[in-house]
Formats: structure tokens, C-alpha cells, sequence
């Protein structure tokens, strides 16, 4: 219980610094995008080998790929409607010029750049505050279970560390450009990481106990969820902002995971 309490508390600690970060610096846009896609290449190594492999082993291929599909489709749901509440009151974008999330609003984050109407408004901040508290807690559940079990999970902590790192800078500053004070942006950050190491502590808990068949529905969803996060979020923000040359940090982030993932 005291690893899963440390692990939990280390990849909740990358939502603070994250805060942090957005409240006090602005970064160059190019920057941000190599970050989001290092997250994305890493994330893309944890899904695979940490969390869908893991969850056929234990229930199946139809199991698996129901909680797959339906981890998916739930977060594909909860990311429009939360991008539906960041854009209220804006013009509708048309679908032949949609430029991405707009609860991701790294203009806030970047150097020489206004936010955008989302932000000011304070809507975008706290859309991708719930977006990565809904996106955060079927991950940290994994990794509860990966550690009661003892089956490593470092690939898991450092794939979910590098993305919590840059959804809390960028919603950090979205929150700031609506002019919220620097401490009630690191509360509501607080609060949610909270949640993400109660979430682990459950996963090593009451969770690691259950039946295989039972563990292999939450890692499939998971799996499903960082799925959809990765296509419908993270990999269009990285590319739009970082340009093809996004391709060798999503590389580099995908061999990071894979070597822990062999520790």
C-alpha cells in the first residue's frame, strides 16, 4: 500500500508542477507540442503493453475489446460535451476548419500568443480541469492493480506523469487568462490529484483482489480512454502547433516508455 500511495502521489505531484508552470511561465508554442507529443508517444507504449495486453491476458478478446470500445466511446462523449461547454457563447467553427480541442487552449500557455475566448471566459480551463480527472482515473486504477499485483507499472507512472504534466500547464493558464488567483488555481489542481492517488490506492487495494475477469474490464477501459484521449485531443493539438517535426517526439516518448516498461 505505501508504493501504491507513492506512485499515486508521483503522478498526481506532475498535475501541481503542471499548475504551477501555467500560472508562471509562458513556454514557445513549438515547445508545448513536442511535449504533448513526447505524452502521446509514451502513452502510446503504456496502453499497449501496460494496460490492453494485461487486460486480454486476463478476460479474453472479447472482453477486452468490449471495454476497449466502451472506455472509448464514454471519453469520446464526456471530451465533446466538455468541449461543447468551453466553446458556449462562441461562434460554431465550421467542420471543414476545426482546428482542434478547444478545451486545449495552448494559445494560454504560449509565448506571444492571446488565449482564446474559451479561456477568458474561464470555461476551458476547467473543461480540461474534468476532462483530465475523467481521463485520470480509469489510468490510475490501472496502475493501482499493476502494483497490488506486482507486475512493475513504471511505463504505466511515467506515461501518465508526461501527459498530466502539460493538461495541467495549459489548463493552469487558461484558468489564469480569466484572471483566477494563482492559489485557487493550485487548489482546484490539488483537489484533483487527490482524487487520481485515491484512485491508485483503490486500484492496489479492493480492486487487485478481484478475479481476473473482473481487473481486465477497468484496463480495457482505460486503454480505451487514452485511446480516445490520444486521437481526439493530444496528437491533433501536438501536430496543429508542432508540424511534422512532432513525429520524432511521439518516437522518442514511445521508446522512453518501452524501455521502462521492460524494468
Amino acid at each position: 500500500m505505501g508504493m501504491s500511495l507513492l506512485f499515486g502521489v508521483v503522478t498526481a505531484s506532475a498535475l501541481v508542477l503542471g499548475a504551477f508552470a501555467g500560472v508562471r511561465f509562458e513556454l514557445p508554442k513549438r515547445v508545448l507540442a513536442m511535449v504533448l507529443s513526447f505524452a502521446a508517444g509514451a502513452l502510446i507504449t503504456a496502453l499497449t503493453f501496460e494496460l490492453f495486453e494485461d487486460a486480454y491476458e486476463r478476460g479474453g478478446a472479447w472482453r477486452a475489446g468490449i471495454g476497449l470500445f466502451v472506455g472509448a466511446v464514454v471519453f469520446t462523449a464526456l471530451s465533446a460535451l466538455l468541449d461543447r461547454w468551453a466553446q458556449a457563447g462562441s461562434k460554431p467553427v465550421p467542420a471543414d476548419e476545426y482546428r482542434g480541442s478547444p478545451k486545449l487552449d495552448t494559445d494560454a500557455a504560449a509565448e506571444g500568443h492571446a488565449p482564446s475566448a474559451a479561456s477568458t471566459r474561464g470555461t476551458a480551463g476547467l473543461a480540461l480541469l474534468a476532462a483530465a480527472t475523467l481521463d485520470g482515473v480509469p489510468e490510475n486504477l490501472a496502475l493501482g492493480v499493476s502494483l497490488g499485483e506486482g507486475t512493475g507499472g513504471l511505463a504505466l507512472l511515467a506515461a501518465i506523469f508526461v501527459s498530466n504534466l502539460p493538461e495541467a500547464l495549459v489548463g493552469a493558464a487558461s484558468m489564469r487568462s480569466q484572471g483566477m488567483s494563482t492559489a485557487a488555481i493550485i487548489r482546484l489542481w490539488g483537489v484533483c490529484s487527490v482524487v487520481l492517488i485515491l484512485a491508485v490506492v483503490l486500484g492496489a487495494g479492493p480492486l487487485s483482489g478481484s478475479s481476473p475477469e473482473t481487473i481486465s474490464l477497468p484496463l480495457a477501459f482505460a486503454a480505451g480512454a487514452v485511446i480516445a484521449a490520444l486521437a481526439d485531443t493530444i496528437m491533433p493539438e501536438a501536430f496543429e502547433h508542432g508540424g511534422p517535426a512532432v513525429a520524432l517526439s511521439t518516437a522518442a516518448g514511445f521508446v522512453a516508455s518501452f524501455l521502462l516498461s521492460l524494468a
